[in-house]
Order: structure tokens, then sequence, then C-alpha cells
């Protein structure tokens, strides 16, 4: 797996036609590592299910990350696939994502995902809340 992975994808919307799109999501290889294993532990399959990527409003900054392991994509998703597995991004979400590298680090802290994003204007010291 690369470093980083830049994708370019088909959405369906609603009707059934497709139309492209473009969501650049960089996922470090400890990050990869690190999504596979949650999905195994809990049982999503990487055909189908995958890495919810969210901002929503809260958090120090203003906007907080989420990541949560999914068995499907909801219907208004974009969907990048990521290698081994699936990233879903909510329409909401996309205007902030865009250009964001996540990656898994560990250290005597502790261990946890972290997020590099070129749209933030600003943050805290927690490293999970940023403003925009």
């Amino acid at each position: 797996m690369t470093a980083a992975h830049r994708s370019r994808h088909l959405m369906e919307d609603e009707m059934g036609t497709t139309s492209q799109a473009e969501l650049a999501v960089t996922m470090t290889a400890a990050a990869a590592v690190e999504v596979m294993k949650f999905m195994e532990a809990e049982k999503v399959s990487p055909d189908v299910g995958g890495l919810r990527v969210a901002v929503q409003p809260g958090g120090c900054s203003g906007f907080k990350y989420s990541l949560l392991i999914e068995d499907k994509p909801a219907d208004d998703d974009t969907v990048v696939t990521q290698e081994g597995f699936k990233v879903f991004v909510d329409p909401f979400s996309m205007q902030y994502i865009s250009g964001v590298t996540i990656d898994y680090v560990t250290s005597m802290q502790g261990s946890g995902f972290t997020f590099k994003n070129p749209n933030s204007t600003g943050g805290c010291g927690c490293g999970s809340s940023f403003n925009a």
C-alpha cells in the first residue's frame, strides 16, 4: 500500500445514474492496518462495509472528527475505495474531508488516529477538533 492514495470514483445518485466526483483522502499504511484490524474484530466484510470518516459540529474548536466501522454506506455517501477497504463520507463532511491525511500513531502517551487537514484554520491541543 502506498503512503498516499488519491481516488477517483463513481458515485451513484438516487436515480441510479452515475456522476464522477473526486475526493482526496490520504490513509497512511499504519492507519490502513488499524482500520482492517477493527473491521475484522467487528466482523465487517471489506467487500461491503468500511470506515466512515465524518465531521460533526462540536469539539473544542467548532468541529470534531468521527471514525466508525459500518456494515454498508448510506444512500447519499461518497464511497472511496482504499486498498483493502472502503471509506464512506456523508455530504456534510465532504467539504471538510477532502485533502485530509489520516494516520495512526503510537507513542509513550498512547496511540490513536490523527488527522492532518489542509482545510483547517486552527485547532486545539486535543488533536481531534478543528475549525475551518
